[in-house]
């Protein structure tokens, strides 16, 4: 699976590793500070045992003896490097991804430093297994491969239970980030009940990979409500709940029973939703917005990294947002979630009211282009986008191409995993009117995307701006090599809650999410060269992330959502202030407390 959960209430108020020369000594003694020694009150095999603190046969002499670690390991001292040279050798013997899941995660629960570092080195090779798609498989097979328990259980029977069994993970200072799901739409693969905590675990692995987050002050749970997938119904192996999902007023009193406590217990803990089914992810997220700092990546999250591919796009063709056209095949979570990211983007930058943004987006679904006419048949997501009738009489607004004839787009998104829906024709179409027409096929997994990268570039004479939902390789024409981006989310939400954890910010609003996508698409490569990138490489992600919070944090202090003291008003400052709080896999010494 992807990766770790024991949780560490406070031995101090944390403190982690990174290369030391990132970090800078003036903000030594904030309570995330990584400099300098760690505390550990623990001893012999409690402190082996312990993936937070353990180095394995890294621990130098001197903590050897200190730590009552002499005899409990071989002679010879390693270096971090070595370390990771025998795990990577290990990792290369397992026999297939799934196979490579599993150690990744057993290696998590022994020694968290070796861990991070280990993916960090081989990142690109890693990523699809310690993530999508292996952990979906890991997912599915969760009550097959359980060894120990990770995370924090939740169940929907125990509502009474809730508040105590969420206080056995720490302290008021102790949590800073809980990622929380209720497994109902997994990955693309559905509803996967008690195995979507391996989901909250792999976001928080990827948070600390991508953005520093620290390792043992996140919280994974999962909300068990039942499942309605039938396999796991009938299999005697499954751990969670083993009755159909339960629904309405109990389910919301679940809900709230919980943000209320993770709220009283951890005040300063930001909230990140995940997958959860599409009549409740919008609804809840709407519901909680006004009131905790929190976020949802399936609606919030993709929308900001397609926001930012947009916005790149739209740098290379010189037209501003408020004069874009934009189609969104696929009006689900992800496709509303877009639209909104749009919208609220060409609301702030033009001045203009929410509801005549919407007028630049077109957003179609399984009856067509969305009119208001369609009536209780939208979602409450679609109705700000679903067009009057009038608007399009007489006109065929029941294809694709159709809409794009009428419509002359500047943008075409997919989110409909509906293969091959961007035909030779469809793709012709929209270039006949546009220059660079910027196409962005989301749909995950590649079987799924509505064209592939290769042919929309040969259908558009080379001029087609491309970003994909999965990884695909350059792609040429007459020659000439372009880059396809990958609209991957780790690039962007990581960063987007590094700012709201360091800033303790009491909401995360919309203009915070811009400023997000604006210092995003600022790192765009294609700005250099329109043949590079539209977005970032992922391997390039820690440096993003740090970009990413800056500009999140400065928005809060502007809108006054911002409660932490002492945040450096100047851009040089601030960057060093963020780097000095954001973990690394390097090992600290250690400092022995009682």
């Amino acid at each position: 699976m992807a990766p770790h959960h024991h949780r560490i209430p406070s031995i101090s108020s944390d403190h982690k590793a990174t290369k030391p020369h990132l970090k800078h000594p003036t903000f030594g003694h904030l309570p995330l500070s990584t400099s300098g020694p760690l505390d550990c009150s623990l001893k012999g095999t409690a402190l082996l045992s312990n993936p937070y603190y353990n180095k394995g046969a890294g621990f130098p002499a001197e903590e050897r003896k200190q730590f009552k670690l002499t005899g409990r390991l071989p002679q010879n001292v390693q270096t971090l490097d070595q370390q990771v040279k025998r795990a990577y050798e290990q990792y290369c013997s397992r026999h297939d991804d799934l196979a490579k899941n599993t150690f990744m995660t057993s290696l998590a629960s022994q020694n968290l430093v070796l861990y991070f570092r280990l993916i960090q080195d081989h990142l690109k090779e890693m990523f699809s297994v310690i993530y999508t798609p292996t952990e979906g498989d890991a997912i599915q097979n969760y009550s097959r491969l359980f060894r120990r328990p990770e995370g924090c259980f939740l169940n929907i029977n125990d509502i009474g239970r809730v508040y105590e069994d969420l206080a056995q993970y720490g302290t008021a200072d102790d949590v800073d980030y809980i990622v929380v799901t209720d497994g109902e739409e997994i990955l693309g693969i559905g509803d996967q009940g008690v195995g979507g905590i391996l989901i909250s675990i792999a976001k928080l692995v990827l948070t600390t990979l991508c953005a520093g987050i620290h390792p043992n002050r996140t919280l994974p749970v999962v909300l068990d409500c039942g499942t309605d997938n039938e396999e796991l119904l009938n299999d005697e192996l499954y751990l969670g709940l083993r009755k159909p999902r339960v629904r309405g007023k109990q389910y919301d009193e679940f809900i709230d029973t919980f943000v209320k406590s993770a709220r009283k217990l951890y005040p300063k803990a930001y909230i990140h939703f995940e997958d959860f089914g599409l009549p409740n992810a919008r609804r809840i997220l709407d519901r909680y917005r006004p009131e905790i700092p929190c976020f949802n990546d399936d609606v919030q999250g993709t929308g900001c990294v397609t926001l930012a591919a947009v916005m790149a796009g739209l740098h290379v063709t010189k037209l501003k947002l408020q004069d874009m056209r934009m189609v969104i095949f696929g009006s689900g979570t992800a496709g509303t979630g877009i639209a909104d990211q749009v919208r609220d983007a060409i609301a702030t930058d033009s001045g203009k009211s929410k509801e005549e943004a919407a007028k630049q987006i077109w957003c179609v679904d399984k009856p067509g282009l969305l009119l208001k006419s369609h009536g209780d048949k939208l979602t409450p997501a679609q109705v700000p986008y679903a067009r009057e009738d009038s608007e399009w009489e007489g006109k065929d607004h029941s294809d694709l191409l159709s809409i794009i004839k009428e419509v002359k787009p500047h943008v075409l998104i997919g989110t409909s995993t509906k293969p091959k829906a961007f035909t030779r024709e469809v793709i012709s179409e929209m270039a006949a009117h546009v220059d660079r027409p910027i196409v962005l096929p989301l749909s995950n997994p590649t079987r799924l995307h509505e064209a592939d990268p290769k042919d929309i570039n040969e259908w558009t004479q080379g001029r087609a701006l491309i970003a994909t939902g999965s990884p695909f390789p350059p792609v040429t024409y007459q020659g000439r090599e372009y880059e396809v981006a990958e609209c991957n989310n780790s690039t962007c939400f990581p960063g987007i809650g590094l700012g709201c954890v360091l800033a303790r910010c009491r909401l995360l609003s919309d203009k915070m999410l811009v400023a997000a996508v604006k210092a995003l698409a600022a790192q765009s490569p294609a700005l250099q060269d329109p043949d590079k990138g539209l977005l970032p490489d992922v391997v390039h992600v820690r440096e993003i992330s740090v970009h990413i919070a800056c500009a999140v944090i400065r928005q809060a202090v502007e809108e006054g959502l911002a409660t932490m003291e002492g945040i450096p008003r100047e851009e040089e400052e601030l960057e060093e202030w963020v780097r000095e709080q954001m973990w690394d896999a390097a090992y600290r010494p250690l400092r022995a407390v009682e």
